[in-house]
């Protein structure tokens, strides 16, 4: 009889507790990827702050303050590069290994590493562990219901992508440790310390965090164009997004076969890149304390590794509060715009942007669709793009405010380390060091909110999706 009963579901077995927690977790990421990756990376957060917290993990073997090892722990999972401490001497050898480690889980993604890890460990994919990483890939795929096949990584792909990600990344760190570690070896670094910096600068630039691990700083390179190179290329790569780099190691053949997804993200990169450069050269070039003294080689140099850096890389060779009020108008932009999606870069995404002007363009010239490349993009695509500029200037606004009115700081200075720390980028003007209690609280939950994702915490938040099945008359309100 109780079989019977339990069969037809109004008597629940008995289970152990193991079982139970094992059920819950593979309900909630079958059915609300959204939601589980937010779990993860909360209690990743939770992890790594306790083991910061610990006396082993710092240089003077005393318990790291909460605040300070929180706000480390946000920076490190959301690989965003703001510290209220200083990274490199703060931290003992104990310390700086878990914050190596969590900057590599941050930047490969929560869910695209434990998919990886169950194909590791299985030897196969199955399709609750496809639609989890496709939905790391795809913010589109959050929602309930069907999603076009036509995107950047079609569900198939899943596998392949997995592998992709793994050893690119993997490479691009090995590659981007050995172009660094001649030249911090010839910066008068001995040997150990040479390998330990070129692999945690080539980390810091893959995942695009940029925390340094030398008390100088990146002052002993900042002429060094090898080293700067190599670091923009780690930045350039990890910032392009994994389903691009998909594209671009299956198809590097044959361009006209790449996505509309691929296509927009590489051209919007390019043309952002190029004209941050000449942005930064034109405000920049008569500045005594940044570019002003330099020649006109080294000042595109520094103008174009600024451009890159703001894509969220978080390296600087100059002092960003020396920079003029109009240059840190256009790295708030350049930072907001962040890079590609599904990368280890922050902020709206570039085919967020592109997105927006498709549809601005479309508008112009009276035309129901958007249209890019030979392809129209759906109009829920543009419903999306909209909602992600309005959470993320939603919450750049909030935070501004709050942060004001703790520090009674100047708005260029609050603003530019507000949305560095939505766009998880790094740079800062000095003002994250200086915070108090409140204020390092605050910035923590910029970080966390700009890297789980607005629409993913929007669409989390959201009980279910319900169907609508009337329509309400149709009016239209005035509009500009």
């Amino acid at each position: 009889m109780q079989r019977s009963l339990a069969a037809r579901g109004f008597v629940t077995p008995s289970r152990s507790w193991g079982g139970r927690v094992r059920d819950g977790v593979d309900f909630l990421a079958r059915h609300s990827p959204a939601r589980f990756a937010i779990l993860i990376f909360s209690a990743l957060i939770l992890l790594w702050t306790f083991m910061l917290s610990l006396p082993i993990a710092s240089q003077s073997r005393s318990m790291t303050p909460l605040a300070d090892a929180l706000f480390t722990a946000v920076s490190v999972i959301c690989v965003t590069g703001l510290s209220t401490v200083d990274m490199a001497t703060h931290w003992s050898g104990f310390g700086n290994a878990i914050i190596f480690i969590g900057v590599n889980i941050g930047g490969v993604g929560v869910l695209t590493l434990a998919s990886i890890l169950g194909l590791v460990v299985s030897r196969r994919i199955s399709l609750r562990t496809r639609l989890m990483a496709a939905s790391d890939s795809n913010p589109s795929r959050i929602h309930v219901g069907p999603v076009n096949e036509g995107q950047a990584v079609r569900l198939g792909e899943v596998g392949s992508l997995l592998a992709t990600v793994a050893i690119s990344a993997l490479a691009i760190e090995v590659v981007t440790a050995i172009v660094l570690f001649p030249r911090v070896l010839a910066a008068g670094y001995d040997l150990g310390h040479s390998i330990w910096y070129s692999v945690y600068y080539a980390a810091m630039a893959f995942t695009n965090t940029g925390f340094i691990p030398n008390p100088e700083g990146i002052a002993p390179f900042e002429h060094d164009y090898i080293f700067l190179g190599g670091l923009m290329f780690g930045v350039v790569l990890g910032a392009i997004g994994f389903p691009v780099i998909y594209a671009l190691v299956k198809l590097w053949r044959n361009p006209r076969k790449w996505t509309v997804h691929v296509k927009l993200t590489l051209f919007t990169f390019a043309v952002l890149l190029v004209a941050g450069t000449a942005l930064f050269i034109w405000l920049e070039f008569d500045n005594p304390k940044t570019f002003g003294g330099l020649n006109a080689f080294d000042t595109v140099f520094q103008s174009f590794f600024m451009s890159v850096m703001t894509r969220s890389g978080g390296f600087s060779t100059i002092d960003i509060a020396d920079l003029h009020g109009s240059s840190l108008l256009v790295a708030d932009m350049l930072m907001f715009i962040g890079g590609g999606s599904a990368s280890t870069a922050g902020g709206i995404k570039v085919t967020t942007l592109a997105v927006l002007f498709l549809a601005a363009f479309a508008e112009a010239r009276g035309r129901d669709a958007m249209e890019a490349f030979g392809r129209r993009i759906p109009r829920d695509i543009l419903r999306l793009a909209v909602s992600v500029v309005l959470w993320g200037a939603t919450t750049v606004a909030v935070s501004s405010i709050l942060l004001l009115h703790i520090t009674k700081a100047s708005l260029d200075i609050v603003l530019f380390d507000v949305i560095s720390a939505f766009a998880t980028c790094g740079l800062s003007t000095g003002l994250t060091q200086d915070l108090p209690t409140a204020g390092v609280y605050v910035l923590s939950a910029t970080m966390f909110m700009g890297r789980v994702g607005t629409v993913t915490l929007a669409a989390a938040l959201a009980a279910s999706q319900s169907r609508q099945l009337f329509k309400r008359p149709e009016e239209r309100p005035i509009v500009g």
